[in-house]
């Protein structure tokens, strides 16, 4: 890990590997589970007209139904003076959009204070219910927008990523005239497939053809950034403006979430506060350039220990493929509390829980290293973003 972080550019990290391990680690993400339950969860707009807000709508990390949990896709939205921005789609989004109190109430209405949206990658579990916006958006208030919604994601990877464990034969896929789109052509391919029924609410109900409401937008990477991603997908780079209105500045920067390029990590620079989303990635020193010195980082997490046993030796091809994606694509609970510190965070908030569950015991590793608070992560948890003192408030991409 000490590589990592003299990469990132913020100096070698002394003395945290182990810190508060055990009953420690336990107690210290305990308490901070205590400290989320007192934030509160309000379900009425006039509670985010003001001020800055991180809210989870869904906390379940993976490309799987979690049956037996009541845990959303993973899903979030940094609400801003009543103003929704929305980072990636996961199963139930919509709903929890809702439970949440962020839209007006129905019927007809909701959709109107969503600003705009992000997409991390495209992977299924963060945008398996993309198509809701689009096909129940004209019901729950996209219709009654006066400005496009923005929809900014990443662009296509250009080719398939090479098959795991070597080519062994040509591989079965999907879609060869077209097989890695990026976000505009997915939703281009999505107004196809559902063309019956956008066609039919635009003749029968007089709906909006959702091309006048909705403005998408493939992320462009930065003049000059040579990627190969098959070597390196998320090359040392600096973060890069992909949005800004009167009420916050968006940054990316790409992550390791190999094989899939591009994947992005967020910032959000408010006036009261600032959160970051990891998005998937293994522990990444462009994540720690990003979340330098932020109020909040939202980070990916997954317990490896929960790999073995879904996954116990001898395995199969397939099965130990799938167990290194899992492992060596995402960060452990025990290395993302380093993380959070080399970036000076002041609160780490677990998401994309994998498995999906908050029960605070399973991550309690999340700690180590980390002198913050940690926060375990639930649906509809709303947790404020205060305002820093001002010799503290750093941009993205800035040093202390």
């Amino acid at each position: 890990m000490r590589d990592l972080f003299s990469r990132a550019g913020t100096g070698p990290v002394i003395g945290f590997r182990l810190f508060c391990a055990g009953a420690c680690a336990a107690l210290a993400v305990l308490a901070s589970t205590s400290y989320a339950d007192s934030i509160g969860q309000p379900h009425s707009t006039s509670a985010a007209q003001s001020g800055a807000s991180l809210v989870l709508l869904g906390t379940a990390g993976g490309r799987t139904s979690w049956r037996g949990s009541q845990s959303a896709g993973i899903a979030s939205a940094v609400v801003v003076n009543g103003q929704v921005y929305l980072v990636d789609f996961g199963a139930g989004w919509l709903r929890r959009y809702f439970q949440a109190g962020l839209g007006a109430p129905p019927p007809g209405r909701g959709l109107e204070t969503l600003r705009a949206a992000f997409i991390t990658h495209l992977h299924a579990d963060h945008i398996v219910d993309y198509p809701s916006l689009v096909l129940f958006g004209a019901s729950d208030g996209l219709a009654e927008r006066r400005q496009k919604l923005k929809v900014i994601g990443p662009g296509s990877r250009g080719k398939l990523p090479p098959a795991s464990g070597g080519n062994d034969g040509v591989a079965d896929v999907v879609a060869p005239e077209q097989p890695m789109p990026g976000t505009v052509a997915m939703t281009e391919a999505l107004y196809r497939a559902f063309a019956a029924d956008i066609n039919d609410n635009i003749l029968d109900s007089r709906k909006p053809n959702p091309h006048s409401r909705v403005d998408v937008m493939d992320i462009t990477l930065p003049a000059g950034l040579d990627v190969d991603p098959d070597r390196d997908p998320a090359p040392a780079m600096a973060p890069f403006e992909i949005y800004r209105d009167e009420n916050v500045r968006v940054t990316a920067i790409l992550v390791n979430h190999a094989p899939v390029y591009p994947a992005f990590a967020f910032r959000f620079d408010t006036s009261t506060g600032s959160v970051v989303f990891s998005g998937d990635t293994s522990p990444d020193p462009n994540l720690i350039r990003l979340a330098q010195g932020a109020d909040v980082l939202v980070h990916e997490v997954i317990d490896t220990a929960w790999v073995d046993s879904l996954y116990p030796k001898p395995r199969s091809a397939a099965e130990e493929a799938k167990a290194h994606h899992l492992v060596h694509a995402h960060t452990a609970a025990s290395d993302v509390g380093a993380v959070a510190e080399a970036a000076h965070v002041k609160t780490l908030v677990l998401s994309h829980l994998a498995p999906a569950d908050s029960d605070p015991h399973r991550w309690a590793a999340a700690s180590q290293g980390f002198s913050g608070k940690v926060i375990v992560g639930r649906d509809l948890l709303w947790i404020p973003l205060v305002p820093a003192a001002p010799e503290s408030k750093l941009r993205a991409g800035s040093t202390p």
